[in-house]
């Protein structure tokens, strides 16, 4: 356990190689982003108003029971814990009881999309007009539309009432509009929020045909991409059918799941239905830090490996079911320009197999395929269809007999086990002080009688360094380690700004300080230096520091030392700095908060310091240069 609490993983960094670039990493450095915004539009799609014709075509072209999607409230932070835990050099949540993922098989059983057919793929886009006014029979305004993405909004506001007697013709044009709106609000909810490639309405032109693409690997493609993206540290956003997400998590994990107001003894098709409707159950103080605690906690009783086993078949539909053998399949999804792999082989055991080591997966560059309108991607992916063609003869298969501490051993090298830190980030500062302070103990008062010059040399390298790395952290335990950085950052550029419109206009470097005398009653004073001083540098926020003494302890004569004690935590440090002739300076600090630090001239007459020769804002922690006028 010590060994993941100052490395969570990977040990061995050849399969999530990523690391760096994932989201975890910032985590675990203090530098929280909160929760994703979601982005999914299923709370309109029953304003729309289909007539019976219209639900015969939108049966036919194969969205039958998508269009059933019930209008979740999304759980963001449970959401955005997912996808902390996603990785995309493999496309699974790395949890600690192994790999697991949203595969073709839970598409087939909660979507009820085919999972199986065409590739979904076709001519993109850059302009709306001639697409919209060919398969709608009218082209939306230049303010409805963006490069080759037309507004929600226009769709549901030009189509969503058709009247029943309209002719077939129209009738068809509504439907189309409907199912870009459909995919655009659930399957392929893209990050802008409010907009669908118009690329995918000509695969509704012909309704028959349009039931023969493989919708639900496309779909899940989709999803793949958008929590590979979303799992790097720059993002804020995710988007993807996030109702499929969501309902995963409720039927596999543990988690965050809601209690239903009534009794699901029947279950409908698709299974996301399950969780439609009011729900109940505690929801306070569920935020992004809970869900992440509750996965870095995860056990092997909080998993529902085969949460459909039980759903009696009939309620499956033929068509479903006659395809699930492709949930298997180690094949590559895709959508368009988006090509991502999918690894059942990663995660045995929601099909009811043993888990071995699984396979190394083969790295494939993913890549926005920028292309002009007009332009087939099919030509362009040759290799990604030829995996797909192959999708059948790609089975995983339970290879019996395998023993899966084994293939746990071998996990835990591999894995990311903790997103978040088991000992806050303030407590390792700590206890690394501590030891710090008892190596310089060590260091300071062990003898060199008896010693030769190289041993001797070696212990005065040694406290050297230790008294160094003991300035640094003194001077990093005021600034707050609590604080998160970009809190921190913000609270101190306020401070400055306060500061500066109190202390008038700036002064000039040939201006005339003044310097006062402060003790704890009074009101504190800042004696400036010959120039500026960057006042987020003199801050001392949150941290307990009982006494601060800068003391220049003068000796008799020339070559006087300056020395700096800082007491913290009732533990004193002294070090000595550069030689200062002819002068007899004490500096004292008193009264110290997080608004006040105070100069006061004991003894000697005020004159500039080189910044060589005095090195108290060093000492205290500070790396800003600063010339003292003492």
């Amino acid at each position: 356990m010590d060994l993941y609490v100052t490395s969570p993983g990977p040990i061995d960094q050849s399969v999530l190689y990523d690391q760096d670039k994932h989201v975890s990493s910032a985590v675990w450095e203090g530098q929280e982003r909160g929760a994703l915004r979601c982005h999914e539009h299923t709370s309109k799609l029953d304003q729309w108003a289909l007539t019976q014709k219209q639900l015969e075509l939108v049966h036919k072209a194969g969205f039958g029971y998508l269009r059933l999607i019930p209008a979740i409230s999304l759980d963001n932070p449970l959401i955005s814990a997912l996808v902390e835990r996603w990785r995309r050099e493999t496309n699974t949540f790395h949890l600690n009881v192994g790999e697991m993922t949203v595969t073709l098989e839970d598409v087939a059983y909660l979507l009820g999309l085919a999972i199986d057919g065409e590739p979904v793929m076709g001519v993109t886009y850059t302009m709306c007009d001639t697409i919209c006014e060919k398969l709608l029979g009218k082209a939306p305004d230049s303010g409805s539309t963006s490069g080759g993405m037309v507004k929600l909004s226009w769709l549901k506001e030009s189509f969503s009432q058709c009247p029943e007697d309209a002719p077939m013709e129209e009738i068809e044009r509504r439907t189309r509009a409907y199912l870009l709106y459909l995919v655009g609000s659930t399957i392929f909810s893209t990050t802008t929020g409010n907009k669908v490639p118009v690329m995918y309405l000509p695969l509704f032109e012909n309704f028959d045909q349009a039931s023969n693409y493989a919708w639900g690997a496309a779909a899940l493609s989709f999803l793949y991409r958008a929590l590979g993206n979303a799992s790097l540290k720059s993002q804020s956003t995710v988007s993807g059918c996030l109702t499929l997400l969501q309902c995963w998590s409720y039927y596999h994990l543990d988690i965050g799941r809601p209690r239903l107001n009534q009794d699901s003894i029947h279950v409908s098709f698709p299974l996301v239905l399950k969780w439609k409707g009011k729900q109940s159950g505690p929801t306070a103080n569920r935020d992004l830090i809970f869900y992440r605690k509750a996965l870095d906690s995860l056990k092997s009783s909080d998993v529902e490996w085969l949460p459909y086993i039980n759903i009696d078949s009939r309620i499956i539909p033929e068509d479903i079911k006659s395809c699930l053998i492709v949930g298997r399949s180690k094949t590559m999804l895709i959508c368009f320009d988006k090509a991502e792999r999918h690894l059942p082989d990663r995660c045995l055991r929601q099909y009811g197999l043993s888990q071995s080591i699984p396979e190394e997966v083969q790295r494939w560059e993913r890549k926005s395929r920028g292309v002009d309108g007009g332009v087939d991607l099919s030509g362009k992916m040759e290799l990604e269809l030829n995996e797909w063609l192959d999708r059948q003869l790609n089975i995983v298969e339970d290879d019996g007999g395998v023993e899966e501490s084994e293939y746990m051993q071998w996990y835990m090298k591999i894995t990311r086990r903790f997103v978040g830190r088991l000992i806050p980030l303030s407590s390792e500062f700590q206890r690394m002080h501590a030891a710090l302070r008892d190596i310089a103990h060590l260091a300071d008062t062990v003898s060199t009688q008896g010693m030769d010059s190289q041993q001797t040399e070696s212990v005065t390298r040694i406290r050297y360094i230790v008294h160094e790395c003991l300035r640094d952290q003194v001077g990093t335990s005021m600034l707050a380690p609590t604080i998160p950085q970009v809190e921190h950052g913000k609270r101190i550029r306020g401070k400055e700004m306060i500061r500066r419109k109190s202390n008038g206009k700036r002064r000039r470097k040939d201006d005339p300080v003044q310097c006062h005398a402060a003790s704890e009653g009074d009101q504190s004073q800042l004696c400036s230096a010959a120039g500026e001083i960057d006042y987020s540098q003199l801050c001392l926020t949150d941290a307990e520091v009982d006494d601060l003494q800068l003391c220049h302890a003068g000796g008799d004569g020339v070559d006087a030392q300056l020395h700096t004690t800082i007491e913290v935590d009732g533990t004193l440090l002294c070090h000595p700095t550069d030689e200062i002739d002819d002068t007899e300076t004490c500096i004292a600090v008193t009264g110290v908060d997080d608004s006040q630090v105070c100069h006061a001239i004991i003894k000697g007459e005020a004159q500039a310091v080189p910044q060589s020769s005095l090195r108290t804002s060093e000492d205290v922690g500070q790396h800003n240069d600063c010339s003292i006028v003492v």
